[in-house]
């Protein structure tokens, strides 16, 4: 076996990138849910070569600085399949937790997708490798294994209980954490013996020289994703409405307002404030008032846009609460339920994982 050590400042520079990376990724996420399923696409494939590409370049660099007492390159097409596997895995995580409804169950899930990718992209890296042969012990390739799942899961599952700014940066700690100490618990039980062939040509770029490639490669595309996709800090007002913003159309009051319903082949109009809530029926919705349901024909999306947006919110994709009506509150995890005590039509309402942080700002919470 031969003996090796590694490049310090390139193991410091691996991390930073799986951290830059992670931060990127999990950013571009941040409220995909709430987008159009085409808008929503584009953020997980973004979010998946940023994840993915980071965890592929964490381990890339520090592959490069290993130092071995014989010269050593990478095959370009096994290291490009590693690349490619790191991100498609990522993209297939982040698809679990984007679309559907999400659960503790599917969060775990995209966790123990990443966390088997971690290796497995690691794995057949080192497979590229010439001039000289890894060999890996069983016990290395195992711890590998069970703490890129652990800390994998671990790191989905504070990213994705709650979709706030420390949780992001919780995560990416974590997410960094994975890729770095799983490297390197594989690395620990891996020996390299050189093969036939020691003195031929090497690679025509240094592994050094490679390594401050990738890694400014890595922090120039995170940082253009950051520019252009991600909005983790709050935006100021003034450049969220602009100096020139054309005057926007004020909101009809709420006791001024008249909804239309259908009854007996009639239409009739039944005061905004006396409604509790609308709930989307199809293309039509229904009034709930009092111990009444009531036919409307609007569409719950014209609801949403003519009620009065200080009183009417939406508290999930089927229903408009009228806050004023709201009796009580229940938050369930990352969920929630609005009650409507003096409401018998109604009762309650659910309130999505999306909706819940509009819906507790609505009602002082």
């Amino acid at each position: 076996m031969l003996d090796y050590t590694h490049d310090t400042a390139l193991v410091f520079a691996s991390f930073a990138v799986a951290l830059m990376a992670g931060f990127t990724g999990l950013s571009l996420t941040r409220g995909a849910s709430e987008l159009p399923v085409g808008q929503r696409k584009l953020a997980v494939a973004m979010a998946a070569v940023s994840l993915g590409g980071g965890i592929w370049s964490m381990h890339f660099v520090a592959m490069l600085g290993l130092q071995l007492p014989i010269p050593f390159y990478y095959d370009a097409l096994t290291t490009l399949i590693s690349a490619l596997l790191a991100v498609l895995m990522t993209g297939v995580a982040l698809l679990v937790v984007h679309f559907g409804t999400r659960t503790r169950g599917r969060i775990v899930l995209a966790g123990v997708i990443v966390g088997l990718g971690i290796p497995a992209m690691h794995y057949i890296g080192m497979s590229g490798m010439q001039l000289c042969r890894p060999v890996y012990s069983v016990a290395g390739v195992a711890g590998a294994l069970l703490v890129s799942v652990a800390l994998s899961v671990l790191a989905f599952l504070i990213t994705y209980s709650r979709r706030e700014r420390q949780n992001i940066v919780l995560g990416t700690a974590g997410f960094g954490l994975a890729v770095f100490t799983v490297h390197f618990i594989a690395m620990a039980g891996t020996g390299f013996v050189a093969q036939g062939g020691v003195s031929g040509a090497g690679p025509v770029i240094s592994n050094s020289a490679l390594a401050f490639g990738v890694t400014m490669a890595v922090f120039l595309i995170s940082g253009a994703f950051l520019l252009t996709g991600v909005t983790f800090l709050p935006a100021p007002v003034a450049a969220v409405q602009g100096p020139h913003k054309p005057p926007q159309p004020q909101p009809v009051a709420l006791n001024s307002l008249k909804v239309p319903y259908e009854k007996d082949g009639r239409t009739y109009f039944m005061d905004a404030f006396r409604i509790a809530a609308i709930q989307a029926e199809g293309h039509y919705t229904v009034l709930y008032v009092d111990d009444q349901k009531l036919f409307c024909p609007w569409a719950i999306a014209a609801a949403e846009s003519r009620m009065p947006q200080g009183d009417f919110v939406r508290a999930h994709r089927s229903y408009l609460v009228n806050r004023r009506h709201v009796t009580g509150f229940e938050r369930k995890k990352d969920t929630g339920i609005c009650y409507f005590d003096t409401v018998p039509a109604l009762g309650k309402v659910p309130v999505s994982r999306a909706r819940l942080g509009h819906v507790r700002e609505a009602l002082g919470l």
